[in-house]
């Protein structure tokens, strides 16, 4: 009996560690996640988890079987791990110890996700299945809006929809709000464009795509798709500068773009209420300047450690639910990814999340600099959307997000890392067969 298990069981072990698997895993990862609004609005919380949890069981059954190309010592960021651990203190002094530890399993279980991503797929692999995804999510949010404000003229309420595409927005498709379509379309539009500047998919699905990526973010009317598209834009240019300049010179280059980025920022919060009334955002932001300010009062009484993890907002549990009742409304979250960690796990929490993308994008964008491909600069931009998005909403802690956020860590921390020096030194890997490719 064992001589005939054998070769079933290796059969097995090389699906699972084949490209084709990879691909496949991949796909249904950031498909799950990426419409985990639509999914919990239509089947239910429980149906979400479950796929989660099947996932990273199929997720681990993967990294098992390709444990031979694996490196114990690169598989997770070091400031991931700490990240992750400090969190899962911070369950020890929140005010529901089993909301919060849940909550965090929740964070580590899509982190898990994005790691194992991170290792069965390259840049090029990733970028191309973000953009198979966002494609599909993109056009079904284009037909469900012109379904609900067209055909029906009738709001889907059971899936956040409103149906105002025919007065031209503000539109959310099935992700529940339109800062989330704007973001997802500005995440989209960069991956569009990478995937045309290699040529890895036909021209006229790239210029579909980026035209469908671009008519969401505008019909979104999200104020803060300006901000991010006037950010990346100059990232890309700053990008595109360093990658053109010579090599002795790209040092000095690199630092004097971070002394403009610093100043920039400076002269941005010196002159942001004429900034804010140029984007027509003044009655939106007025709402999160008052609740930023509440937190920061909650945040005094536990400035180091915060009142414990638990991502998005759970409304029963202290002090959200004391914040939602000073202000009579009903977050869900800060509204801000910085302020959000701080609130729940204080400054030293906060350092943590600040090194982990920070070590992440100065890897990232330094390797895109001086490597030849345009691919690899899909890792940075993304970060760059993520990190100006965290300052007016908290999508990077939870979901798509901290998916992506983790994901670009992990291809990050390929290149550049101390663990390279290791590996330098260890013995060589036996060669992988073509299906573990």
């Amino acid at each position: 009996m064992s001589g005939a298990e054998g070769p079933s069981t290796t059969w097995v072990s090389g699906l699972v560690a084949s490209a084709l698997f990879a691909r496949a895993y991949t796909l249904a990862v950031f498909g799950a996640v990426f419409a985990s609004f639509a999914i919990e609005r239509i089947a239910g919380r429980v149906t979400y988890v479950t796929i989660v949890v099947g996932l990273c069981a199929v997720g681990a059954i993967m990294l098992t079987a390709r444990r031979r190309e694996l490196s114990f010592v690169r598989l997770v960021p070091t400031t991931l791990v700490v990240f992750l651990a400090w969190t899962l203190v911070s369950v020890f002094w929140s005010s529901d110890r089993g909301a919060s530890f849940w909550s965090w399993v929740s964070t580590a279980a899509i982190a898990f996700l994005a790691v194992t991503i991170g290792h069965v797929r390259d840049t090029l692999q990733t970028a191309r299945a973000v953009g198979d995804v966002l494609r599909v999510l993109l056009a079904v949010s284009l037909g469900i809006e012109i379904l609900a404000g067209v055909l029906l003229d009738m709001p889907l309420t059971f899936l956040g929809v409103q149906g105002n595409i025919a007065q031209l927005g503000p539109i959310q498709g099935i992700f529940g709000t339109r800062n989330l379509l704007g973001f997802v379309a500005v995440i989209a539009l960069i991956t569009f464009l990478v995937e045309y500047r290699t040529q890895s998919v036909r021209p006229g699905v790239s210029v579909v795509s980026v035209v469908l990526a671009g008519s969401l973010a505008a019909l979104s009317d999200s104020p803060t798709v300006l901000v991010l598209a006037v950010g990346v834009g100059l990232a890309v240019g700053a990008l595109a500068l360093v990658r053109r300049t010579r090599p002795e010179r790209r040092a000095a280059l690199q630092w004097a773009l971070g002394a403009v980025v610093v100043l920039g920022v400076i002269v941005g919060y010196v002159a942001r209420h004429p900034l804010i009334a140029w984007i027509g955002a003044g009655n939106d932001l007025s709402m999160r300047v008052d609740l930023w300010n509440l937190m920061v009062e909650y945040v005094r009484a536990r400035p180091v450690q915060g009142w414990g993890w638990y991502g998005p907002w759970n409304s029963r549990e202290f002090p959200f639910n004391y914040i939602n009742f000073q202000l009579d409304a009903s977050h869900a979250t800060g509204l801000n990814a910085y302020f959000d960690v701080l609130l729940q796990v204080g400054w030293v929490g906060l350092t943590i999340f600040v090194a982990l993308a920070g070590v992440a994008l100065v890897r990232s964008w330094i390797d895109a600099s001086e490597r030849k491909s345009i691919v690899y600069a899909w890792t940075p931009l993304v970060l760059v959307a993520l990190l100006l998005d965290s300052m007016f909403e908290s999508f990077t802690l939870a979901g798509m997000g901290w998916m992506l956020l983790v994901v670009c860590a992990v291809r990050a921390g390929h290149s550049r890392s101390w663990r390279e020096r290791i590996d330098a030194t260890g013995p060589a890997l036996p060669p992988l067969s073509p299906l573990q490719g």
